[in-house]
């Protein structure tokens, strides 16, 4: 404990020397590329080797991102770049209904305010920042110029990917309730499916900011894995020469995380039954 103290005090102190974090105007831009992978499961080993090839170029823009995150001392706007599909060239206008909108953060007030899009609505969710317990770890690595120092957490997937679906969870969700399971507090506690989170982040840059819904740790965190999905920084600049704003969404019709998923929910719910019927009629 007192090797990493004294690591970390060092860094601290030597960022501190060169850069005036005490003044108004400190900003910084983080390009991450992050990528996912997908098990094709039982249906693709009915696929050739080209045909896996193909599904997978087809999915390419959905597994493969680049988001921009730009801080200042105590605010973070989350970006995803635009990127077309590769096979078409369009937009991926089924993906865009559950990816993550603009999300903006603010670790002072501890508030988080994200623009989402769901089937041509545009709600404007405003909830708190996702808890998280962080494990310090004393493991380091370099990333780019910068010394990483790593920390653990597990959280609940679902409040983790608040903004998407599962026909899964819904299913879960269905079988608990026809079970009678969800009256079970203990038990309900015990199946709920948690992500295991990896972090490296760099005291060298002492903000509590980090991409998607991860923050919190004494550093910027410069790469993140949790599930299938790693998000690594490509490109870290301090003080841009022009000045970014950083402004919180203020469009849409205001919700909570909570209250999104619930109309996620209900409108997937919808089109099932009318697609049932269809199929019935």
């Amino acid at each position: 404990m007192k090797t990493l103290t004294t690591k970390l005090s060092i860094l601290v102190f030597g960022l501190l020397m060169t850069l005036n974090l005490n003044a108004q105007d400190f900003q910084g831009q983080a390009t991450y590329i992050s990528k996912s992978t997908m098990d094709l499961g039982n249906w693709g080993k009915r696929l050739s080797e080209a045909q896996k090839k193909q599904v997978m170029a087809r999915l390419k823009n959905r597994l493969e991102k680049t988001y921009t995150l730009t801080f200042n001392k105590e605010e973070s706007i989350f970006k995803e770049g635009d990127k077309l599909d590769a096979m078409s060239g369009a937009t991926d206008s089924w993906g865009k209904n559950f990816a993550a909108g603009d999300q903006y953060k603010n670790v002072k007030t501890n508030t988080q305010i994200q623009d989402q899009e769901f089937y041509g609505k545009r709600f404007l969710v405003k909830d708190k920042l996702q808890k998280i317990e962080w494990v310090m770890g004393t493991e380091t690595k370099q990333i780019g110029n910068y010394t990483c120092f790593k920390a653990t957490a597990s959280i609940p997937t679902d409040e983790l990917t608040w903004y998407a679906f599962s026909w899964d969870k819904l299913r879960r969700n269905n079988a608990n309730v026809e079970t009678g399971e969800a009256s079970d507090k203990e038990e309900k506690e015990e199946e709920i499916p948690m992500t295991e989170v990896e972090a490296w982040y760099s005291p060298q840059i002492p903000v509590g900011h980090g991409p998607s819904e991860y923050w919190g740790l004494p550093g910027l965190i410069l790469e993140v894995s949790a599930g299938d999905t790693t998000m690594l920084c490509s490109k870290l600049v301090i003080n841009p020469e022009e000045k970014i704003e950083i402004e919180a969404p203020d469009k849409g019709k205001e919700t909570t995380k909570m209250e999104y998923q619930e109309t996620i929910v209900a409108k997937m719910k919808e089109f099932r039954d009318n697609r049932m019927g269809r199929s019935r009629g």
